[in-house]
């Protein structure tokens, strides 16, 4: 009921009784945001904290707290570990390399238990895939009943917070098999979730990271039972809104992705969950699902309690640079023109942020449609004409990229190659389309704003984000089907290779960046485990379940030089019932455009820092994030470097990140941008920060995973506080 307060005085009155209130139901003084309940802080994901203890004056005195080995030190290499934990109860709950599930004493890191799933799984009859990533993980409690809920590639699994046993009245025995529920065959789907679920009252939700042709379909699961409540088709169903804007109507019965991979954020007053989505198969050629694409590279906003779509935004229309939307938005109430706006701030790749009314998805600040280069030379390509830009703010990464912007730090051999290069190249601005003859993609695959997300500080609206600054080239080639003519396993295997593994591992089979070489892989390999590694995929790999046995078959021959098998005749089918159309281009891998040197081909920054008042859309400040050392002892100023994870603020006035490929963790005074204090970690934390107390001491942790840029990997989460008196 609805009661219009007449009078200040009245008003004053109802503010006292209030405050009143708030104080008797919150006898202990906790301050909103001085926990760590979800992953980001918040179910708005706002990656702040209102903790103050720590502050600019005494952050420099910060020492190690505690050091939590989750794998026990084992000697095996790491994969990549980017888990921002929770606490609860004075007991934090994350994620080992492996995928171990742990709760430790979140003052003394000292174990409470372990659950390996690699044991439970094996001995279930859940599929599990080899997709050894997480983001973090989600707690719910009723009572007694307190629950973590975090996904083991295709399973999501429910375990006891406080014995770390599963929860067997949850799904079969504790798991839900997710490749079932989504209205294709769950034998040849992929799908394994990198980021934590979302809770809302007794149900959770999630997407993930799926295969080429599985669908990222939205969902929502019983937190008690695990059953399957809702599910919204990213890829709209014929009679849903949407599908209108696929020239291709059967595409939804067989096109994949436009999934959510980067997790959710939540309005719980009003119940609207809030998902973005990454572009539908394929990434870089759209000449097979033409139109607007909905519902890739949107935001949606859904009722929570039904999955019913509220309103949604594209960022990108038809997408065919990779511009996923990579990170959750965050939740905000902006003070603008004299009244308060409930809003979202939506970062992307492009390094654009979009800022939307949260009932309506109105723009806040206008949004431009623009005319972009539409000119390709790709067969049935047919490219959009606008991309939206947001008048404010400013782009916090660069879009153009001229002759001007290229190195001028390396020698002048080193210059004139790059010069050669780029002159090669299709370049210009963003969205210059891809190209065989190569497109440099800039601010690049991995930048502007990446998964980490940015931090809010709610109490003066300043958005900090971080950002990379990378041109990758982007060469489009051509498929050539395998069945078009008469061939051996060998041939129909490099074609194979060609159209499914090239974009990873590149041409040669040397692999770059994050991708692995597979160049005498038949030492490490048989012909069997490399079998079910395509089937299960591993780490960033998904699995190939789409693939018959056959074509299979022929890659592992072609891979391991199986000469005994190459010779023999490939007999594959050259098509499948509901399956997509033989895609007409592949790439060539994700290549970044860089010196002999090994740095970046483009001038600095490289990674950057950036402080924007969503209030007025304007900069307080921007500054390089990252180093080459042995460039900063030439006398060269910070340059900046690739970066993932995000940052987080305080109330003490801080800024902590760490993120860089140089391995520091540092604070920053978020007035002003001015460096505070660093410290080297055991390996980058590729991660964002948690920010948390227990009996009145401060901490911040972080998951140092490393591995990421092939150098040092570890296992270990560090936490750093003020001395103890």
């Amino acid at each position: 009921m609805y009661y219009p307060v007449k009078s200040n005085n009245t008003r004053r009155l109802l503010l006292i009784c209030l405050a009143a209130l708030y104080a008797a139901c919150n006898p202990t003084g906790i301050k909103k945001y001085a926990d760590w309940r979800s992953t980001g802080g918040s179910k708005g994901n706002i990656r702040y904290s209102s903790l103050d203890q720590i502050d600019t004056a005494n952050v420099g005195r910060l020492q190690v707290a505690w050091v939590y080995y989750s794998e026990k030190q084992d000697s095996t290499r790491y994969g990549a570990m980017q888990c921002n934990p929770v606490i609860v109860d004075g007991v934090l709950y994350g994620v080992s390399p492996k995928l171990k599930l742990f709760a430790v004493d979140a003052a003394t890191g000292k174990e409470k238990w372990s659950f390996d799933p690699a044991d439970t799984l094996a001995n279930k009859t859940w599929h599990r895939n080899s997709v050894n990533m997480n983001r973090g993980v989600a707690y719910w409690a009723d009572g007694d009943d307190k629950r973590i809920i975090y996904t083991v590639g295709a399973v999501a699994l429910c375990v006891n917070a406080v014995t770390g046993k599963l929860v067997t009245s949850f799904g079969k025995q504790g798991g839900i098999d997710l490749r079932e529920g989504l209205d294709r065959d769950s034998a040849k789907v992929f799908i394994a979730p990198t980021s934590p679920v979302m809770i809302y009252r007794d149900l959770f939700f999630l997407s993930g990271l799926v295969s080429e042709e599985t669908p990222g379909h939205i969902r929502a699961f019983d937190v008690r039972t695990g059953k399957q409540q809702w599910i919204f088709h990213t890829i709209p169903y014929p009679g849903e809104p949407g599908h209108e804007t696929w020239e291709d109507t059967t595409a939804y019965k067989y096109m994949g992705s436009t999934n959510s991979w980067a997790g959710f954020s939540l309005d719980e007053e009003r119940g609207i969950l809030f998902a973005p989505t990454g572009n539908p198969t394929n990434d870089f050629y759209g000449g097979q699902r033409r139109g607007a694409g909905l519902y890739g590279n949107c935001i949606l906003a859904l009722d929570a309690a039904t999955g019913k779509l509220l309103w949604h935004f594209q960022t990108v229309h038809h997408d065919v640079w990779d511009m996923d939307i990579s990170s959750p938005p965050v939740l905000v109430t902006i003070k603008k023109d004299g009244r308060k706006i409930d809003a979202i701030a939506q970062s992307t790749k492009t390094g654009l942020i979009f800022v939307l009314d949260r009932e309506t998805g109105k723009p806040v600040y206008p949004i431009e449609e623009r005319a972009v280069d539409t000119t390709t030379t790709l067969t049935g390509e047919k490219l959009w004409p606008t991309q939206p830009f947001p008048v404010l703010p400013k782009p916090f990464a660069r879009h153009t990229l001229t002759e001007a912007d290229l190195n001028r730090l390396v020698d002048e051999a080193s210059y004139q190659d790059i010069l050669k290069r780029f002159r090669s190249y299709r370049a210009g601005t963003i969205f210059t389309p891809p190209s065989k003859e190569g497109t440099l993609v800039f601010p690049g695959y991995d930048g502007g704003g990446e998964w980490g997300g940015p931090s809010l500080d709610p109490e003066t609206n300043v958005l900090y984000v971080n950002a990379n600054e990378m041109a990758w080239v982007l060469n489009i080639v051509d498929n050539d089907p395998p069945k078009e003519k008469k061939r051996t396993k060998l041939e129909a295997g490099a074609v194979l290779y060609h159209q499914y593994c090239m974009q990873c591992h590149g041409p040669e089979r040397l692999g770059g960046g994050d991708y692995p070489s597979i160049v005498g892989v038949e030492k490490k390999y048989t012909y069997s485990r490399l079998l079910a590694l395509l089937s299960t995929g591993r780490r960033m790999m998904p699995g190939f379940n789409h693939l018959d046995s056959l074509e299979k078959d022929a890659i592992a021959s072609f891979i391991l030089d199986l000469k005994q098998l190459q010779l023999q005749e490939y007999k594959g089918q050259s098509k499948k019932e509901d399956a997509p159309p033989q895609a007409l281009y592949g790439f060539t891998g994700y290549n970044k455009f860089l010196t002999k040197e090994g740095y970046p081909a483009i001038s600095p920054p490289w990674g950057t820092l950036n402080a924007i008042n969503l209030n007025t859309g304007q900069y307080l400040w921007k500054i390089p994030f990252g180093e080459f050392e042995e460039l900063t002892k030439k006398g060269i100023p910070e340059t900046g470097r690739e970066n993932y994870g995000g940052p987080v603020a305080t109330a003490g006035g801080v800024l902590f990140i760490a993120a860089s490929a140089d391995g520091y963790m540092r604070a920053y005074n978020k007035r002003t941008g001015a460096l505070l204090w660093k410290v080297m970690l055991p390996a980058p934390g590729i991660a964002t920060p948690a920010v948390y107390a227990v009996n009145g001491r401060q901490y911040v942790v972080i998951a140092c995973g490393g591995g990421k840029w092939g150098g040092k990997s570890s296992d270990a989460y560090v936490a750093f506080a003020l001395p103890s008196k």
